[in-house]
């Protein structure tokens, strides 16, 4: 893959200022505590954790919305959450990132899908999660579409950010990808195992090398099977490109009537990958938006994807930092 340029990289750096992106999908809460472990319990034979730090943040659909924010842009999440502690704890997050609600449904039948981490002398000790994983009612559904449509006309892209806990359904997925046509907007989805070949004729589809072996039921272990991939979703899913990242392999890009081309990763110290795939795909589609061709995007979405990677947590790339970095290693 080719680099970009110091004048390049300023220009789209100047293009992604104020770019509107809805993002449809699964709005998460993660949660953290922090403490540390001096004794086990005389209820069980579990550790007993003396936590010194609570805080949470976003995840999902709303971290990839607060990645979009944080690259310059202004997102309009679209999801559910619920009418309990945990919705009114996410609110409190959107209105402190000055992130609009105008998109959040609350579903009383439904929690606010949150995931707890329990961190003890710096040991991941167990996850709670908190979730309903069923799709969402006919009634919800309307309220999304219309939710999008409604917008459709001022965005320059949606995001269709999947984690199969039940607001991407086929009905939404159809409808959302049929508007944004309509309106010549461009589509970026990044996908899960359910519904992963309801989302034809978008502008990139991202899985990763895990999502894409489980749909196709086989293993990607050379160049010729990730190839073979590739191609197999670019033909069902009718996409213009089909970007499968591969962790520590860099990325995958193919498009029609070329053929595909790696993406290198950079050697980074891996801290933590979680969050590094919200990252990928709101730099992916900033960077569209701001004009950039699909090689530049990918090159500058794998790059963002190895600096957040490099931190403890789930955290959001900040544009200067990202322009920062890329600059520096092209001089």
């Amino acid at each position: 893959m080719h680099s970009i340029s110091k004048e390049r990289l300023i220009e789209l750096k100047n293009n992604f200022g104020g770019k509107k992106i809805a993002v449809v999908g699964d709005l998460m809460l993660d949660g953290y505590f922090w403490g540390n472990v001096s004794r086990i319990s005389p209820e069980a034979p579990v550790p007993v954790v003396e936590v010194d730090d609570e805080f949470f943040r976003f995840g999902g659909a709303a971290n990839v919305a607060l990645n979009i924010l944080k690259l310059g842009g202004i997102p309009f999440p679209i999801g559910i959450t619920g009418s309990d502690s945990n919705g009114a704890i996410f609110s409190a997050l959107l209105k402190e990132n000055n992130i609009t609600d105008k998109g959040i449904i609350k579903d009383p039948s439904r929690p606010t899908t949150t995931k707890t981490r329990v961190i003890a002398n710096s040991q991941h000790v167990v996850r709670i999660d908190k979730e309903n994983k069923l799709p969402v009612s006919p009634e919800i559904e309307d309220k999304i579409i219309n939710l999008f449509k409604s917008r459709a006309e001022d965005l320059d892209a949606v995001i269709l950010e999947d984690y199969n806990k039940g607001v991407l359904t086929e009905r939404v997925i159809k409808e959302i990808i049929s508007i944004a046509k309509e309106k010549k907007i461009a589509v970026t989805v990044d996908p899960k195992f359910h519904n992963f070949f309801s989302y034809t004729g978008v502008t990139v589809f991202k899985p990763n090398r895990k999502e894409t072996e489980d749909a196709l039921g086989m293993k990607l272990r050379t160049d010729a099977d990730i190839e073979k991939a590739g191609n197999i979703l670019l033909d069902k899913l009718k996409a213009e490109y089909a970007l499968v990242t591969l962790g520590e392999g860099g990325m995958a890009l193919f498009q029609q009537g070329k053929p595909h081309s790696k993406v290198a990763t950079k050697a980074r110290k891996v801290a933590d990958v979680s969050g590094a795939g919200d990252t990928v795909i709101s730099t992916l589609t900033m960077a569209l938006v701001s004009g950039a061709a699909i090689e530049e995007a990918s090159y500058l979405a794998n790059y963002a994807g190895g600096i957040v990677c490099e931190e403890v947590g789930i955290i959001p790339i900040e544009i200067e930092k990202l322009f920062r970095n890329v600059m520096e290693d092209e001089d």
